[in-house]
């Protein structure tokens, strides 16, 4: 006889068998139906996800066929793809557009003779001998005419000096390019071929390509009829309509020594103390004269003067001084008064010698706007302001003086208003060769091949 725990499992086994027996034969049929059903549906969707893994490319990613759970990463991946592509600078050869220059080989007269001065090299108007030497060894240069996009015609029309006053004489320009013109359109053919359209000149001097240092006689000349279809390069450049800058051209900086700088920035780092507040020396009339219904400044500076010239914050000094970058560099602001001309080696020395700029000029247009956020890195006042100078430099001062000197002192910043020699890349020689191939729409030989 059986234990009464064993009977206990032994009649519990014995009803299960029974109820099992006694299930219903139709639902167990239905069971194994159902449950070969789910069993065929999980194999072919093991074998249809290998397949189609294995099948697809894996090159390339869908919006459309992605699944929801790897989106996120494949929209952060294209995105990481575009904005690196992004953030890839140009190279030159892309930024140039593939751009040719030929370089006109003209008798000595044109140029190199008047390199026998060495102010010819280095006066603010000294661009026209700073580019031409730099074209001259810058991979952009081709010695066949018949694959340049551009002419460039070397004549140096700034080293003529004064013997009485020292400045510039450039009353031989028009002359003298004239000749030019005449000698390279009788010797080659490509002036004729476009009337001059794709050719270059520099105009570096107060008035652009008017060539005279006067404006009222400047705008009464207007550009020589022979340059009006060319190209000028020119340190002039209002905003207005003005018939000194009635042609196409490209606006440049005045020409700073880039070695005067680097010397000045190893005497005085740019991220040094200043202890001039603002700062400004050259010409300063106390009793501006009238010449031809015109005052000096428009008689700005010497409202400066009258104003400031007691103010202990202001460091004004009506004459020049050989080692007056320093002084620049000592500064936190340094003052750009327009002279005769809106235009000023003031604000290029202030640039590149860390001083923010204060343009005091109504109108002015100023150079390589692409490459230079003028806005960011200067301060702008019109001239009926001049007498509240003081206020708007405290108020800078006070508020976002730091955020401009950050921007200011960027290195490319300075690098686009220098021109070096040999070129490199980002200077101003190359901001010149950008804007140039800006206007490839005049070039001879891309017009015969988009045409063909």
């Amino acid at each position: 006889m059986l234990p009464l725990r064993s009977r206990g499992f032994y009649v519990r086994m014995r009803l299960l068998q029974n109820s099992r027996h006694s299930r219903n034969p139709e639902k167990s049929y239905w069971y194994r139906f159902f449950k070969w059903i789910i069993w065929f549906s999980l194999a072919f969707y093991l074998v249809s996800s290998f397949l189609i893994t294995h099948t697809q490319p894996t090159t390339f990613i869908s919006k459309t066929t992605v699944s929801p759970s790897k989106a996120s990463r494949a929209l952060f991946e294209e995105s990481s793809l575009k904005s690196s592509s992004l953030q890839q600078p140009k190279s030159p050869e892309g930024l140039l557009k593939g751009m040719k220059v030929y370089i006109y080989d003209l008798p000595s007269k044109y140029n190199s003779v008047w390199l026998s001065n060495e102010r010819c090299s280095n006066h603010l108007f000294a661009s026209e001998v700073a580019i031409h030497k730099a074209l001259m060894n810058s991979d952009v240069r081709t010695l066949d005419p018949w694959d340049a996009d551009f002419f460039f015609v070397p004549v140096y029309v700034s080293c003529n000096f004064s013997t009485v006053n020292g400045f510039p004489d450039i009353g031989h320009a028009r002359p003298l390019l004239a000749s030019a013109v005449q000698h390279i359109s009788s010797q080659l053919p490509f002036w004729n071929r476009s009337l001059g359209a794709d050719h270059i000149f520099v105009a570096s001097h107060d008035f652009g390509s008017c060539f005279h240092t006067m404006e009222d006689v400047a705008m009464a000349d207007g550009v020589p009829e022979f340059l009006r279809n060319s190209i000028i390069l020119q340190t002039f450049g209002v905003k207005y309509k003005h018939p000194c800058q009635d042609v196409e051209n490209v606006l440049i900086p005045p020409y700073i020594s880039p070695d005067s700088v680097r010397s000045t920035l190893e005497k005085s780092p740019l991220m040094r103390r200043r202890e001039i507040f603002a700062f400004f020396r050259g010409k300063m009339e106390v009793h501006p004269k009238n010449i031809s219904g015109r005052f000096y400044s428009k008689r700005v500076r010497t409202m400066i003067w009258q104003k400031y010239g007691n103010n202990r914050r202001f460091y004004l000094k009506r004459h020049r001084l050989v080692g007056y970058q320093s002084e620049i560099a000592n500064s936190i602001f340094c003052l750009a008064p327009l002279g005769w001309a809106p235009w000023s080696p003031r604000l290029v020395e202030s640039v590149v010698l860390g001083c923010v700029p204060v343009i005091i000029a109504d109108g002015i247009r100023l150079p390589f706007p692409s490459a230079l956020p003028w806005a960011d890195i200067s301060l702008t006042a019109a001239e009926k302001d001049v007498t509240k100078l003081g206020k708007i430099l405290e108020h800078v001062a006070a508020t976002n003086l730091t955020k401009i000197q950050k921007n200011l002192w960027d290195p490319n910043v300075r690098k686009a208003l220098l021109f070096n020699n040999p070129m490199k890349e980002g200077d101003a020689t190359f901001q010149v060769l950008v804007a140039l191939s800006e206007k490839l729409d005049r070039s001879h030989k891309r017009s015969n091949v988009s045409s063909q």
